[in-house]
């Protein structure tokens, strides 16, 4: 075998395991991409759910508040037209 073949051959198998090491680091990367990109999907799901139970909790206690303000409102217009009957008794 000539000097030249064995180069050849030498330098041909370093450039298949250079391809083979390339190959090997882009498909880790996608993985890691991919994998990185899952957590991120899985942090705006629970980001989403977080937010959907705050406002939750704020539409609870709003809903309370009116009930009260309503039993206010009744309460009031109840003794209006008590002071209103007291008024008319007077005269």
């Amino acid at each position: 075998m000539s000097t030249l073949a064995i180069i050849a051959i030498v330098v041909a198998v370093l450039i298949l395991i250079a391809i083979v090491v390339s190959v090997s680091r882009r498909s880790r990367e996608k993985r890691e991409f991919a994998q990185t990109q899952s957590a991120a999907q899985r942090d705006d799901v629970r980001h989403h759910h977080e937010q959907a139970e705050g406002l939750r909790t704020e539409a609870a206690v709003a809903e309370e508040r009116a009930k009260r303000a309503k039993v206010e409102a009744d309460l009031n217009e109840e003794r209006a037209t008590r002071r209103e009957g007291e008024l008319d008794s007077e005269r």
